[in-house]
């Protein structure tokens, strides 16, 4: 089976998780210092802070932010539930942006303005398939209104000017992502007292820990505030050095096998919408290519086709269904409607892209695509 996403784990990263075990340091060591650093650094920021997930990073994001009761944060319903949940955790309410078009499935700054109230304080931006949106007009949103940026970067490890504009981002290593460490997130924000703060409130609201303590000799810790346990440990912070190595290379290798995608659909599956083709066109633009969406025609069975695709031993996906259709937010937010998002969540198809992957499974997948639309249709 050629599978939608497949992590690149091998001896590196063995070896790395056998350098733990030996240390007999396992968790919130000099590992996980050391991940954070390299991390902003990759990023072209000063520091960042290693978390459990990109899920415990938005929370603590917005926690550390000061929303909560009362407050309203403007999210895209195209992206995984967690990018909402994170606003309920803190007591805030969600309000759902449409995307701007099928081909540029991102959150909409129009729809967003339409949205704003007195009690916004907040807007999510998430970079959909790793595609960054548009800094310099999100940035003009939210300073003339006075809203907070949040960056929702679970996609786009790597990319040019991510975490750059917003006033915090939050980055998922989940198994499925351009790097992984099977569990994991990160925090980057320009603001030192910022991230200071999310630093304790990841671990209980202790002033030190385990490690620091040891390393300084002292037995005693303060709790100055409420926190939580989104710690990361040193295995996984091991295993997340080891991929960072990797990451610019197997993100070339993503955008290689995505041209490649487009140049074949346009060729092969005329009937097939390309969402971010003209953006791939662009060198100025940047994304981490995390995924690939295409719209299948308005007229064909999306369920018959991805059913076809398996039997052709393809694995697809779906990203995303809306988050406002779940029952959980139908029963939350009744009204809300859609229409860009849902007609292209009705239509996405999620096809393999991952550095394991060669141009010529990409030529395959092309022509698996062609004959089941041409008995379709």
């Amino acid at each position: 089976m050629l599978l939608v996403s497949e992590p690149i784990l091998n001896s590196e990263e063995k070896a790395a998780l056998s350098d733990v075990v030996d240390s007999g340091w396992i968790t919130m060591g000099k590992r996980v210092r050391t991940f954070e650093q390299i991390f902003a650094e990759k990023h072209g920021a000063s520091d960042a802070v290693a978390v459990s997930s990109c899920t415990a990073a938005l929370h603590l994001i917005m926690q550390s932010l000061g929303i909560g009761p009362g407050d309203e944060v403007l999210v895209p319903s195209l992206t995984f539930v967690a990018t909402v949940n994170c606003v309920r955790y803190v007591g805030a309410t969600p309000v759902f942006v449409d995307i701007e078009s099928l081909d540029c499935p991102l959150i909409s700054c129009a729809d967003a303005a339409a949205k704003c109230t007195a009690n916004t304080k907040a807007v999510i931006v998430m970079h959909y398939a790793g595609y960054l949106a548009d800094c310099k007009k999100w940035q003009d949103f939210a300073s003339s209104r006075g809203l907070l940026l949040i960056e929702d970067a679970a996609h786009a490890a790597g990319s040019d000017q991510v975490g750059k504009f917003g006033d915090a981002a939050a980055f998922s290593f989940y198994g499925n992502k351009n790097m992984t460490t099977a569990e994991g997130g990160m925090v980057i924000a320009s603001d030192e007292d910022l991230l200071e703060k999310i630093r304790h409130m990841r671990s209980h609201g202790m002033t030190s820990s385990t490690f620091q303590r040891f390393s300084n000799r002292t037995v005693g810790y303060d709790v100055t505030m409420l926190g939580y346990n989104y710690r990361m440990d040193d295995m996984r912070a091991a295993v997340g050095l080891t991929q960072l190595k990797h990451l610019n290379r197997w993100n070339d290798k993503r955008r290689v096998l995505t041209q490649r995608y487009i140049q074949s659909l346009q060729r092969f599956c005329p009937g097939v919408d390309l969402p971010f083709a003209n953006w791939c066109a662009s060198s100025a633009q940047s994304s981490s290519h995390h995924i690939m969406p295409i719209l299948v025609p308005k007229d064909a069975d999306r369920q018959t086709i991805t059913d076809g695709l398996r039997d052709f031993g393809i694995q697809t996906s779906n990203h995303y269904p809306p988050a406002h259709l779940f029952s959980l937010y139908r029963n939350v937010c009744p009204s809300v409607y859609l229409t860009r998002t849902e007609e292209f969540a009705q239509r996405e198809v999620t096809l393999p892209l991952h550095p394991r992957m060669e141009e010529s499974q990409v030529e395959y997948v092309a022509y698996a695509l062609r004959s089941i639309l041409n008995r379709q249709l």
